[in-house]
């Protein structure tokens, strides 16, 4: 991506830059190149450049209005609610169908306005009882009892007609059957057969009703690792598979098109996810254009808050996470957003909160920002914004040269089962993997600012297979609750101070705060000189001198000498390497330093601690 070379007072911009950037590593600012600037650039797992400054040099041609191909701005906003999207509630049938039914009139009743339902074939018409499917959507979620759940749904629409329903007007009973045979393969779910689900999608398309019968789930990529280009690149892929498919089975690409809904992730990343949904519209627009039906292709798009970004420690910091994931979602044009319980990521949720609560505030935090901020009043609110837009058209190319890759393959099943799919969604995996370790990509709670303090998880709550973004932290952190559980007490290391205070403030606080984040209890007993070292000691086998690199210079020796003259039999160094002297008697036996592997450092600091 080229950088902005026009405009007002770009120039001394540039210069502006040059000279903070100069200041920052002592250099002349004229010795700094002009496009110094560039240095500031970031670049997301999907390859696309981010400038640090966007101007009237990156605007774009105003797109079509909302509801216009190529559906950028949004999709036709029949069936959505006045203020926004619908609040999608999760539903699953727990064996009490009458208690489950009871369960979804009230969350219609408390602000819910759309279903998404697991629900075995004979409990469908129990389950929807009294339910108005003509003012409440409704997904469902069969797998491979998909026929069985859509013919009992079917049935349950023909009887309320029968009956007189009252409603005039049948395309306002809008509904998703939910058939993924494509990416559930990919995900290990059981599913429908293809074929069966397009003989299913055959009988809905000739019905007055809206009923769209296959989702092009992303999330189950998302789950896996991918990243956004990747998520959008797949999920159209499986939907162009379903489309031709029913094209076979003789349905024009119109309606073929018309047969497909998109389920995608929104993440804490704000920007990220609102140009994901908005490229995600324009990509399947390109592909509904290549099939000479352009005016087919908005389909709906469900948003479901990031499993893989939700934390089982700390997790009410998970609150502001779904918040940011729902406004992104609302915002980027979601047809319907799911919030997930801030303790999702538990089994069984948080033992210190009820069901009830944490479903409560999933749906509050969508009601606040409709109801209250009135977010949904405004179509398209980051529509212009020189940045949003470029991310959006970035994020379409990147995910439109993922989805060439999968089509020269023969199609998303073919490479799924080449495991190309896996294996790209593996390099991105591990490189945020790798971010997540080294801490340049925090997580609160998490790998920045950890609560040891909280009550340590008990071991059904420990471990877990799904791919979550601080599970590595997360698994350290199960270590010291186990060792606390065995033992009545955490790993614990000293701190020793190495000058006053006002000196070793900072790299204590970020070595406690390290430590903590692989569950070791920092114990600073505040001393100051090499001399108290050896009456600060209680028992500790670890210590980690903090100072100042200059300290470290004329008394780094001897207080590395001091602290194993104790009793402590392994020292680590706060700061880098190159910050102790080259030359010194008695050196450090390990360093901790910003940028450090994080995880590898504190797994093996755990193992030296004798912590299984």
């Amino acid at each position: 991506m080229t950088g902005p070379t026009t405009g007002p007072d770009l120039h001394s911009w540039y210069a502006a830059v040059g000279a903070v950037l100069a200041k920052a590593a002592r250099k002349d600012p004229a010795d700094m190149p002009e496009d110094a600037w560039r240095s500031l650039v970031a670049t997301t797992r999907d390859g696309i450049e981010i400038n640090p400054l966007y101007t009237r040099a990156d605007e774009i041609a105003e797109r079509p209005a909302p509801g216009a191909f190529p559906f950028v701005r949004g999709g036709d906003r029949s069936g959505l609610p006045e203020n926004g999207w619908h609040v999608s509630a999760r539903v699953e049938v727990d064996g009490d169908v009458a208690r489950t039914n009871e369960a979804v009139l009230d969350l219609l009743g408390q602000g819910a306005s759309a279903l998404w339902l697991r629900v075995p074939a004979a409990d469908v018409a129990a389950v929807l009882k009294d339910v108005y499917l003509d003012l409440a959507p409704v997904t469902f979620d069969a797998g491979p009892d998909l026929v069985a759940v859509s013919e009992e749904f079917l049935r349950l629409l023909d009887e309320r007609r029968s009956a007189g329903d009252g409603v005039t007007d049948r395309s306002a009973v809008i509904a998703d059957l939910g058939a993924a045979p494509v990416t559930d393969a990919f995900s290990g779910a059981d599913a429908a057969a293809l074929g069966d689900a397009v003989e299913v999608a055959v009988r809905a398309s000739e019905r007055e009703e809206t009923l769209r019968t296959f989702v092009a789930d992303g999330t189950v990529f998302h789950a896996d690792g991918a990243g956004d280009a990747q998520e959008l690149a797949y999920a159209a892929a499986a939907g162009l598979e379903y489309v031709r498919a029913l094209m076979t089975a003789g349905l024009t690409a119109d309606a073929a098109l018309r047969q497909v809904s998109f389920r995608l992730a929104a993440t804490d990343d704000q920007f990220q996810s609102i140009a994901k949904f908005r490229a995600g519209r324009l990509v399947w627009a390109r592909v509904a254009e290549l099939l000479g039906a352009p005016e087919a292709g908005g389909a709906p798009q469900h948003a479901v808050t990031s499993p893989a970004m939700m934390a089982r420690r700390d997790p009410w910091v998970n609150m502001l996470r779904t918040t940011l994931a729902a406004f992104a979602a609302g915002v980027g044009g979601a047809t319907s957003v799911t919030v997930l319980p801030f303790d999702a990521s538990l089994p069984g949720g948080l033992e210190s909160t009820s069901r009830s609560f944490a479903e409560r505030i999933a749906r509050n935090t969508q009601l606040l920002l409709l109801e209250e901020s009135h977010l949904g009043h405004v179509v398209d609110p980051a529509g212009g914004s020189w940045y949003v837009e470029s991310l959006t058209d970035s994020l379409a190319e990147a995910a439109w040269s993922a989805l060439q890759a999968v089509e020269a393959e023969g199609g998303l099943a073919a490479a799924i089962a080449s495991g190309s799919v896996a294996a790209a969604i593996a390099g991105v995996r591990d490189t945020r993997d790798s971010e997540i370790a080294h801490r340049t990509a925090p997580i609160t709670g998490v790998s920045e600012f950890p609560n040891l303090g909280e009550p340590p998880l008990d071991a059904s709550r420990r471990g877990g297979q799904g791919y979550r973004y601080g599970k590595a932290f997360e698994d350290l952190r199960d270590r010291s609750d186990a060792h606390l559980e065995a033992t009545g007490s955490r790993p614990t290391v000293l701190l020793a101070g190495l000058g006053p205070m006002a000196e070793t403030t900072g790299r204590v606080t970020f070595v406690a705060n390290l430590l903590a984040a692989g569950g070791v209890e920092a114990r600073n007993p505040g001393v100051t000189a090499a001399d108290q070292y050896a009456g600060a000691r209680e028992g500790e086998r670890i210590a980690v001198l903090c100072g100042a690199d200059r300290r470290y210079a004329t008394e780094g020796s001897d207080a590395v000498r001091a602290l194993r003259d104790a009793g402590v039999s392994t020292v680590y160094l706060a700061g880098a390497e190159r910050g102790f002297p080259a030359d010194a008697a008695h050196r450090p036996d390990g360093y901790l330093s910003v940028g450090i592997d994080a995880v590898a450092a504190l797994s093996t600091l755990l193992d030296q601690l004798g912590v299984k």
